[in-house]
C-alpha cells in the first residue's frame, strides 16, 4: 500500500530554567546550550533524508530546532502560530511547584475532568488545544501528501499528534512520554497509522 506522509516528530530541545518545571506553554524561552547541541544532533540524523517540508511552532525553542534542521535541506520551513503548546493562562511562566501552592482547588477540579477543564485566566482546555492542534495537523498532511515531513514541536502538541495516531483518548495523553530532543516516527497510509519510533 502506498505511503501517504512520513513524519519525523520531533520535541524541542532543552529550554532555560528547565530545572525548576515552569510551565511556559506560549511563553517564548530559549534553549541551553544542551537543548541546542540536541537539536544539532537531530539535525545530523536527519540529514541525509529526503524531506520535502519542516513545518515548527513560532515559538523560538521549537523553530530554532526547524532552523537548524533546515540547514541540510534546500526546502521550505514554516513557523506556525497554531502549532504552540497549549496556552496555560494565569499559570504561564510559573513552576509546578507554585501551581500546586497557589491552586490547589484548580487542579483538583482538573483531575476531576481533565479533558474539559479550564485553567484560571482563558487557559485552553485539553479539548481546545487537541481540536487546535489536530485541525493544523491535518491541513499539513493534505496539503503535503505524498512528502516527508519534519514537524519541530511541543511535549504537548506531540501528544496530540501520538494520540490520534494510535487511536488513544485524549485522557492517556501524558502516558505518553517525551523527552527533550526526541524523535517520533510514524507513517501514514490511506486506511492505517504506523508508528515507527517513539521517543527516540
Amino acid at each position: 500500500m502506498k505511503r501517504l506522509n512520513r513524519l519525523y516528530l520531533i520535541r524541542h530541545g532543552q529550554i532555560e530554567g528547565y530545572e525548576n518545571y515552569y510551565v511556559y506553554g506560549h511563553t517564548d524561552v530559549a534553549l541551553t546550550r544542551i537543548g541546542l547541541l540536541q537539536m544539532e544532533r537531530i539535525s545530523e540524523r536527519l540529514r541525509l533524508l529526503d524531506l520535502g517540508v519542516i513545518y515548527s511552532s513560532d515559538l523560538q525553542r521549537a523553530e530554532t530546532g526547524a532552523r537548524l534542521i533546515a540547514r541540510n535541506h534546500d526546502i521550505p520551513c514554516h513557523a506556525l502560530a497554531d502549532l504552540r503548546e497549549m496556552y496555560f493562562g494565569d499559570w504561564e511562566g510559573l513552576t509546578l511547584l507554585d501551581i500546586r501552592t497557589r491552586f490547589p482547588q484548580e487542579l483538583k477540579k482538573r483531575t476531576q475532568d481533565l479533558v474539559n477543564y479550564r485553567i484560571p485566566g482563558k487557559g485552553e482546555t485539553i479539548k481546545e488545544f487537541s481540536d487546535r492542534i489536530t485541525s493544523c495537523f491535518e491541513n499539513i498532511l493534505k496539503e503535503n501528501e505524498g512528502k516527508d515531513i519534519a514537524l519541530v514541536a511541543h511535549g504537548g502538541v506531540n501528544r496530540i499528534v501520538l494520540c490520534k495516531a494510535l487511536g488513544l483518548d485524549l485522557e492517556r495523553m501524558f502516558s505518553i512520554h517525551q523527552d527533550y530532543g526526541c524523535l517520533n516516527i510514524i507513517d501514514y497510509f490511506p486506511d492505517s497509522t504506523v508508528l515507527r519510533l517513539v521517543n527516540g
